[in-house]
């Protein structure tokens, strides 16, 4: 879910792909939380997710490499990576650069 259509301009993406642990204890509440915070950060312009069972892969695209830093300090966010190893069987985070992309849309 973009904000507006994707940026003219280099921007990043945060992929975060993971296998959720059976104990997800305070999971939900957290995931609303700051999925809210993220979405009202400056800098955020938006984004995807898929699901299929325990598995996950939730990609969110940001203006710099600045705006992902203060995201990454933000507390509330700190507060929630703490539990990730509670959560999660397994994650992989990575940050790229998005040089070019390109967004069809069905009328």
């Amino acid at each position: 879910m973009w904000k507006s259509n994707p940026p003219q301009s280099d921007y990043y993406a945060v992929i975060f792909s993971s296998t959720k642990s059976d104990d997800l204890e305070g999971y939900e509440e957290m995931d609303v939380l700051t999925m809210k915070l993220a979405q009202e950060q400056e800098g955020f312009l938006g984004y995807e997710s898929c699901s299929n069972g325990n598995k996950g892969i939730f990609i969110s695209y940001w203006q710099s490499m600045e705006h992902i830093t203060i995201w990454r300090n933000n507390m509330t966010h700190v507060k929630a990576k703490s539990n990730a190893k509670h959560w999660y069987k397994r994650y992989l985070s990575q940050i790229c650069k998005v040089e070019n992309s390109h967004l069809f849309k069905a009328v």
